[in-house]
């Protein structure tokens, strides 16, 4: 459920647009889509627990504002990170 700051790295690396990019629009919908993925499954064991279910639905908010801002702002990025994750649309 939490991740490491290895796994972290590893994301940054895998999406980062520049050497020292740590921040962009890609990098954060890759984090939040592991936060999301170690959440779920959280869930499927724990149904009845309702903070960390807020919790998710906020990442998943949050995931799909970055996602319009790219789909805004750079259509072919945006395409790529879907592709690349394999987020479904």
């Amino acid at each position: 459920m939490v991740i490491t700051k290895e796994q972290k790295q590893q994301i940054i690396g895998d999406f980062r647009r520049q050497p020292q990019d740590t921040g962009s629009a890609e990098v954060q919908i890759a984090i939040l889509t592991n936060r999301i993925t170690g959440l779920t499954s959280h869930m499927n064991t724990h149904k009845k627990d309702y903070a960390s279910r807020r919790g998710l639905l906020m990442m998943v908010s949050r995931r799909r504002r970055l996602l319009d801002y790219l789909k805004r702002v750079d259509p072919q990025r945006y395409l790529d990170v879907i592709r690349r994750l394999e987020i479904r649309k």
